[in-house]
């Protein structure tokens, strides 16, 4: 509108105010952009699935970060002083084990301080927890702790067991290529705005779905190596 302005100058006159206010909103709506925040487990040292994950968003030029659980305070203040400055993300918190626990936890926080969230993906929490009223989705990968619709959750919930797979334990779950590409796909999705959109509801909470094992290769096309969601 400003450049159009500029072009009709001699028909017409812009006040001053409305130029002022056209400039002001303008860098406000371009703030916004899409973050990953991925919180570690313990030690900083089983949950390095977080770190290859965050390789593979920052590859699609996507701001993505990785914290140790313990910090998960630390981050919500930060998105907090975000939002409050005018960028609305999307946002999105993955973890794995006690990082898990944290993003639920922060997602909860979140909601109490009026912040939405797109996306929430635990990998193995090591407890149930309820999605609060502010999350559009929570894709839940787990071996035993599901999640459960909070109150005023309208968005999309979806536990995805794969205690069934005994390629995966609490220490591969989070590195399993398989698991990953799952996640990376809702990421994706919800970073460009494609699905979980927060505001706007969705299908309620879905059964809870087991993950089928991986395929064996025939015993003549064996060869040695890792078996699927294990790293060495």
């Amino acid at each position: 509108m400003i450049a159009g302005a500029i072009a009709l100058a001699g028909l017409i006159v812009v006040p001053a105010a409305a130029q002022s206010a056209a400039r002001i909103a303008v860098p406000a709506a371009d703030m916004s952009r899409p973050h990953v925040y991925l919180m570690r487990g313990l030690l900083n040292i089983f949950s390095l699935g977080m770190d290859q994950l965050a390789a593979q968003i920052e590859r699609d030029g996507i701001d993505a970060s990785v914290y140790n659980h313990s910090l998960a305070e630390t981050v919500v203040v930060a998105i907090v002083q975000k939002y409050r400055a005018g960028d609305h993300g999307p946002y999105i918190l993955v973890g794995h084990s006690l990082g898990a626990d944290a993003v639920m936890t922060m997602a909860q926080e979140l909601d109490s301080r009026g912040v939405p969230v797109a996306l929430v993906v635990p990998f193995d929490g090591t407890g149930s927890y309820a999605a609060p009223s502010n999350v559009a989705c929570v894709l839940n990968v787990t071996q035993h702790a599901y999640m459960r619709a909070g109150l005023g959750f309208h968005g999309r919930l979806q536990n995805l067991d794969v205690s069934a797979d005994s390629s995966i334990d609490h220490f591969t779950i989070d590195k399993s290529p398989r698991l990953q590409a799952v996640a990376m796909n809702l990421v994706l999705q919800a970073a460009r705005s494609e699905s979980c959109r927060p505001g706007i509801a969705g299908p309620a909470v879905a059964r809870p779905q087991k993950a089928p094992a991986p395929k064996e290769m025939p015993a003549r096309s064996a060869s040695p190596g890792l078996r699927p969601g294990h790293e060495g």
